[in-house]
């Protein structure tokens, strides 16, 4: 009774949840994410020593494994944090099938939406004369390989952004907006150091988050976002062979031929086609289409993983 009696007579009591302590402080939560990204950073400079060692310069499907794969190092630290402190033991629960929307249905329509939205840019790109894809190779156990590898680092930016930096917001705060709009920018934040970084790609990280975040939000489910960022990635840097957030593949099903070399709505040749605003207004419309149909989808109400 005397916490929630100081709770009131915070100005701020407002906007924040019942539960809410100094724990649940958006700038302790970002010291928080902060300190584990520090601790990631240097987990992965020793990882990267015995990678370095058995890397061949002339295997671009291996250079690619290991790209993808050494990220499993945000799994082991982002998750390992709320195993070890039982305050924040209940946000491991948004990532198996307790939450309602973690199931093969929203896993399978995440693969569909994120790689057909891609692909259907990339579609606009070929035929508008952007860019000239050759068939290079199809390789079965490397592709494979690669797609588990490209999983691993899809969703463990979804594990920092959309389960650790959303969660940790939410328990708090009982606007949506907070979670929401604060992992998106952490998010995008996270992208700045990317080569080809603009103005267009920057708007539309912080766009292509809050629209993962929105499947958080309306369907419960982790597992939606990271099948779409996994398939996203997949398609346009391994199937297509185009930079992914600026970076060029070593090994891909096709590859960039020829380019116009010049921005254009729909293609960016220093960050692919995300960084065009094509894939941003189609982002856009999804977000729309999810607002539509995360309200018909159920009547939300505040999120019960801290319950």
């Amino acid at each position: 009774m005397e916490n929630n009696t100081k709770h009131r007579k915070s100005p701020f009591a407002r906007f924040h949840t019942p539960w809410y302590s100094w724990h649940d402080n958006i700038i302790i939560i970002i010291l928080i994410f902060l300190a584990l990204l520090i601790i990631t950073a240097i987990l992965d400079s020793l990882f990267n020593i015995p990678m370095s060692l058995i890397a061949d310069p002339e295997n671009g499907a291996l250079e690619m494994f290991l790209m993808y794969f050494s990220t499993i190092v945000q799994w082991v630290v982002f998750l390992g944090y709320p195993l070890l402190l039982k305050k924040d033991r209940p946000m491991v629960k948004a990532l198996t099938p307790k939450a309602k929307g973690n199931n093969i249905k929203m896993f399978l329509i995440g693969l569909l939406l994120g790689g057909g939205q891609n692909a259907l840019c990339i579609l606009f790109a070929v035929l508008h004369g952007d860019v000239h894809l050759v068939f290079d190779s199809f390789k079965p156990l490397p592709l494979i390989a690669i797609l588990i590898a490209v999983f691993i680092q899809s969703s463990s930016e979804e594990l920092m952004c959309r389960n650790f930096l959303y969660q940790r917001l939410a328990r708090g705060h009982k606007s949506p907006l907070v979670p929401i709009l604060g992992n998106s920018l952490i998010f995008m934040a996270l992208h700045l150091m990317n080569p080809g970084i603009s103005a267009v790609p920057i708007i539309h990280l912080v766009a292509i988050a809050v629209l993962y975040s929105l499947f958080v939000y309306y369907f419960d489910s982790i597992w939606l976002p990271m099948a779409a960022h996994t398939a996203w990635n997949y398609t346009q840097n391994i199937i297509f062979g185009l930079p992914n957030s600026g970076i060029v593949p070593s090994f891909s099903i096709f590859r960039l031929e020829a380019s116009t070399a010049t921005s254009n709505f729909i293609y960016d040749p220093s960050f692919g086609v995300e960084g065009a605003p094509l894939a941003l207004l189609f982002t856009v419309a999804i977000i729309v289409v999810t607002i539509i149909l995360g309200r018909k989808y159920k009547e939300k109400e505040p999120l019960k993983v801290w319950g």
